[in-house]
């Protein structure tokens, strides 16, 4: 017999797999099987085997399997601080553009160079210019001895001199929403202004004549406007849902500027937070306003 016969046989030899039942010994089932089949089976269970494998690398154990796992997920913790970084400095900068427009606020001064800003809820791409010619918003000697002062003192609550009605000629004032006095005017506590709930979507109305000054975003206070009336008085109204006003445009006593919300890092809740400034000193807003 050669050694071609026998390879041949070796490879059709073929084998017989019986299951019996213990109990008889009767035949329940048989297989009858070669060695090709063998081979066969145990390459179809290595393919199997493999496949599930690079699943598994790919999905479950990545981690382990996969050498540009690491760097990937690194890559995304990457773009995703980096995105991060830029809403930072994006609310950075509107806190910059906003505290400078608090300080000419609270000075009584308004902007007399040709610079623009524009409201990001209702100016659009339009800026809108600051109107300085305007004799209802020209600074007096007694606000510039008031500006002067204040800027010699250290920004405390020492800076500020509390005033009452008595130093106020104002008639008349709009009540900007009907609500809830839930935190008062209080110097000591460095709350300079009345906190006011009211109903949901409540709108905010001017509470005098004036012109807008300040209508922007800001970390700790959410969407802010502010109204410069005449006798050197600001009005700033705090924490909105949404601004319907833009900088520059003129304002009656009792017209919606915004829609009171819940905006900002400071808020405790829905609520507006109104500031009355007269030649840079806070005013009481309970001294001037009825709010039930």
């Amino acid at each position: 017999m050669g050694l071609q016969q026998r390879i041949k046989n070796w490879i059709e030899n073929k084998y017989l797999f019986v299951i019996r039942r213990e109990e008889d010994f009767s035949v329940i089932t048989s297989l009858s099987i070669n060695k090709i089949k063998v081979g066969l089976i145990l390459v179809f269970t290595l393919l199997v085997f493999f496949m599930i494998s690079l699943i598994l690398s790919r999905t479950l154990l990545a981690s382990w399997f996969d050498p540009a796992y690491q760097e990937s997920e690194n890559m995304k913790k990457i773009y995703s601080l980096s995105q991060t970084v830029d809403s930072l400095l994006v609310e950075v900068e509107a806190k910059d553009r906003y505290l400078h427009n608090i300080q000419q606020i609270i000075s009584g001064e308004a902007a007399t160079d040709s610079s623009k800003q524009v409201n990001p809820v209702a100016g659009g791409d339009d800026p809108v210019r600051i109107p300085t010619s305007e004799d209802l918003y020209k600074k007096g000697a007694a606000t510039q001895e008031i500006i002067d002062e204040f800027e010699a003192m250290p920004p405390d609550e020492g800076s500020f001199q509390q005033l009452n009605s008595s130093s106020f000629t104002e008639t008349f004032f709009f009540s900007p929403i009907k609500g809830v006095v839930s935190a008062r005017f209080d110097l000591s506590k460095d709350h300079l202004g009345v906190d006011l709930v009211s109903a949901e979507n409540e709108p905010v109305k001017s509470v005098a004549d004036g012109s807008v000054i300040l209508a922007s975003w800001t970390l700790e206070t959410g969407y802010v406007i502010a109204v410069q009336h005449s006798n050197e008085l600001i009005s700033i109204y705090k924490h909105n849902s949404v601004l319907l006003k833009s900088v520059g445009e003129p304002v009656t006593g009792g017209e919606v500027i915004s829609v009171v919300g819940n905006t900002g890092e400071q808020t405790t809740g829905q609520h507006l937070h109104l500031e009355l400034w007269y030649k840079g000193n806070p005013l009481d807003p309970q001294e001037f306003i009825t709010f039930d």
